[in-house]
């Protein structure tokens, strides 16, 4: 906990992500008088929409709205409606002053939707997911919010337990919560979540990204939690029941100023379905999660923001067991503890020029141990994390230039402690040792530098920016990497154009990365080349488009290729749950994604994606625990092979309709087209250990899962409204048709894992 102590005297850093801006608007009327008005601010590309109100002296702060163009819409009672287009574009505020007219004069211009169908600006690849999605997402198992929405998303697949794999990536997601990184593992095997219901915005990137971006770069999720102030008190409650003894609650309180806003949350989850299970039977499957957050934020000077959030997070499960397992009476319990504290301080040099530092200090713990019945070994483990995190920046804007500066340092303590004792040892080669303990804390030091800028010329949007990075933890190693991203535009053809170059330079996981890289486990299996993990260096290039089609939808289109040495992946220790991180020597991975949107006809919304990706890994590999017999051959090879994500075709779409005023409905689907299987045995042996059911689902001719397919349906009602309180209850059946999914199976690195079969859940919520 020293590592917390110093962050709340030293750290200090801005709530926001790193493309998001902010609106000052003052409403006044023709002889200068502030009015309370309300404000309306909307965009179709962000799914954003979000009511207002100025202060009484007719002045309204809108934080953190994602770089966009938005539809403003200014009314008060006895005077003309306004509306109007308002850019949002810089880190620095963007001031705007509207001066309503009485009625029956017309002060206002002419808006459609197709206004902010596109954004001009848009050079990199990204997606969002806005309130209205959010607030009708379809409920997920604990843990599982936040992934199972980006796995909405073109580019990304959801593996088995909730691990997210961006473009056929493998430990190398970014999530940057209320502006600040974390590069761990966030699924729900490694660490407590953050529950949507708490997330306000969400920004997904796949390409084009800005230098301030580094560290692991297979894909970026920007969330923000906090909202913007409200004046008085106001909140929400929510409780939630489904399917496998599924039920969960949660809370939010806020308390606001006009410039300032104080707001706490928490939440309380259970269920009988934690994890993917390797068998049918879903047999020793609880788990349970709970989570507190505390935020402050307030404007103490028109050029001084000063914030903090405090979050604790806690998850308890149990590894579900194969049939041999629970027949021998094993029981595994894993558990993992989260501690992060942020601040924050913002200041506005000049009006062209923008300061900011940010800082967080975190703790964070995971657990194994399992009963002397387990087998084939009775595994513990103990590791944790303690990083303490501040970043600096100035951005500033003119004429067409629009820059950003900063540094980074990261200052870490990883600790580790593993041993086994085998238990079956028909299950391994005689040579393997019969017990193993390793014990190793190192710290971890890791800092950056960058700069990037904006300039905009006519028709054309260039970004470019450079980023150097120095990684000392198992290895030592320093990177420059280069970024460009460039859009052009017609505004007669609604069509934006794009391409991007991006210089990847990618840190190895943290977790058990000490063990993995020590030659302490070199009597484990000979034939692995015992080598520390090194980072991953890769050059991603992408060409795309987005083009407004009749006005109401959007089409998106890019393709990508890849090309990676050190690529990440991870070996998954028998069926323990723990995995070690591995590299390969190299990986290509090429793709086409599309996504067909509709934010809103009539009553009708929706969106279609499609992903075809293709990617092949090269041998030898370095990293790992490998004690199987199965690892004998592959480890000794130096041939190439289908990375575990390498799903030829993915499809998913939604559509909406809402009914009346207070009900809608939803259905969606899912496809996918299968991930690769190396199985060495034959199929009686398959059909022996997995029962035929679970064997049917392959395609060993193919060397590929047969197909996945899952339908959703979801309903909802709002049972009462009064002013700004509401009551709500939605109900959603998953996998409707019942469809046996078969996620992974067999695979040295992945293990066996099943899908959910069909799901029902009902959620009530009330507002206020």
């Amino acid at each position: 906990m020293h590592a917390l102590a110093l962050a709340v005297l030293m750290a200090i850093a801005s709530f926001g992500q790193s493309n998001t801006g902010e609106l000052r608007l003052r409403v006044t009327d023709a002889s200068g008088l502030p009015l309370q008005a309300a404000v309306e601010l909307v965009n179709e590309v962000n799914q954003f929409q979000e009511s207002l109100t100025t202060d009484s002296t007719g002045l309204l702060i809108a934080r953190r709205l994602p770089f966009a163009t938005y539809r403003m819409t200014v009314a008060l009672e006895g005077f003309s409606t306004f509306v109007s287009i308002v850019d949002v574009q810089s880190a620095l505020p963007t001031e705007y002053r509207v001066t309503l007219s009485v009625a029956p004069l017309q002060t206002q211009v002419t808006v459609t939707p197709d206004d902010t169908l596109l954004d001009p600006r848009q050079t990199m690849t990204v997606n969002r997911i806005g309130a209205v999605t959010l607030r009708q997402r379809t409920m997920a198992l604990p843990g599982r919010s936040l992934p199972e929405l980006v796995n909405t998303q073109p580019g990304w697949l959801l593996e088995a337990n909730g691990v997210l794999h961006p473009r056929g990536s493998e430990y190398q997601t970014q999530y940057v919560i209320d502006g600040l990184p974390l590069t761990d593992n966030r699924s729900p095997a490694f660490a407590p979540e953050i529950d949507a219901d708490n997330v306000r915005a969400m920004s997904i990137l796949t390409g084009g990204y800005p230098a301030e971006y580094g560290r692991k770069l297979g894909g970026v999720i920007e969330v923000v939690t906090a909202g913007q102030p409200t004046r008085g008190f106001h909140g929400s409650v929510s409780a939630a029941a489904g399917s496998f003894a599924t039920k969960s609650g949660d809370a939010l309180g806020a308390y606001g100023g006009n410039r300032w806003l104080f707001t706490a949350t928490g939440g309380i989850a259970g269920t009988d379905r934690y994890l993917d299970p390797p068998v049918l039977e879903n047999e020793s499957n609880h788990g349970r999660a709970v989570r507190t957050a505390i935020h402050f934020e307030g404007d103490f000077t028109d050029a001084d923001r000063l914030g903090m959030i405090v979050r604790h997070g806690r998850t308890h499960f149990l590894v579900p067991n194969e049939h041999v397992q629970a027949e021998a009476g094993q029981r595994q319990d894993r558990d993992s503890e989260e501690t992060t504290v942020q601040f924050s301080f913002q200041h506005i040099l000049s009006k062209g020029a923008l300061a900011e530092v940010r800082g967080l200090a975190r703790d964070l713990s995971a657990g194994l141990q399992s009963n002397t019945r387990s087998t084939p070994i009775v595994a513990q483990q103990d590791r944790g994390l303690r990083e303490l995190y501040v970043k600096a920046t100035v951005s500033g804007r003119a004429g067409m230039h629009e820059w950003k500066a900063g540094g980074d340092v990261s200052l870490g303590r990883i600790r580790e402690r593993f041993q086994y004792q085998i238990s079956d040892f028909s299950q391994f080669d005689p040579e393997t040792p019969p017990g193993f303990a390793f014990s190793g804390a190192r710290s971890d030091l890791e800092h950056a530098v960058f700069a990037q800028e904006q300039m905009r010329l006519g028709a054309w949007t260039i970004n470019a920016g450079v980023r150097w990075d120095r990684y000392r933890l198992v290895v030592e190693d320093s990177a420059f990497s280069p970024r460009l991203s460039v859009a052009w535009t017609s505004a007669v053809a609604r069509l934006v154009l794009r391409a991007s170059y991006d210089r990847a330079f990618q840190t190895p996981a943290i977790e058990n990365l000490l063990l993995a890289s020590s030659a302490d486990v070199v009597g484990l299996n000979e034939n692995i080349l015992r080598l520390p993990i090194r980072p991953s260096r890769g050059d991603f290039y992408e060409g795309g488009l987005s083009k407004s089609l009749f006005g109401t939808m959007r089409l998106d289109v890019s393709h990508f290729v890849r090309t990676m040495t050190n690529f990440a992946d991870d070996d998954l220790l028998l069926n323990t749950g723990v995995s070690f991180p591995i590299a390969f020597s190299s990986a290509r991975i090429a793709g086409t994604e599309m996504k067909l949107e509709m934010p809103q006809w009539k009553r009708i919304s929706g969106s279609f994606n499609y992903a075809n990706m293709h990617g092949i890994g090269k041998l030898p590999i370095t990293g790992g625990l490998f004690l199987g017999e199965e690892a004998r051959d592959l480890l000794g090879s130096t041939g190439q092979f289908q990375i575990s994500q390498d799903q030829r075709h993915t499809l998913r779409g939604r559509l909406s309709y809402q009914a009346t005023q207070s009900i809608w409905a939803a259905a969606g689907i899912s496809y996918g087209s299968g991930l690769p299987v190396e199985f060495s045995e034959d199929r009686q042996h398959a059909l022996a250990q997995y029962g035929a059911r679970i064997v049917d689902r392959v395609d060993f001719d193919a060397g590929r899962l047969r197909p996945s397919v899952s339908m959703d349906t979801s309903v909802g009602v709002v049972l009462a409204r009064r002013d700004t309180r509401d009551l709500r209850i939605q109900a959603d059946v998953r996998n409707l048709t019942n469809h046996l999914n078969v996620i992974n199976f067999a695979g040295l690195f992945s293990g066996t894992a099943i899908a959910a079969p069909r799901s029902i859940s009902v959620r009530l919520q009330a507002t206020f």
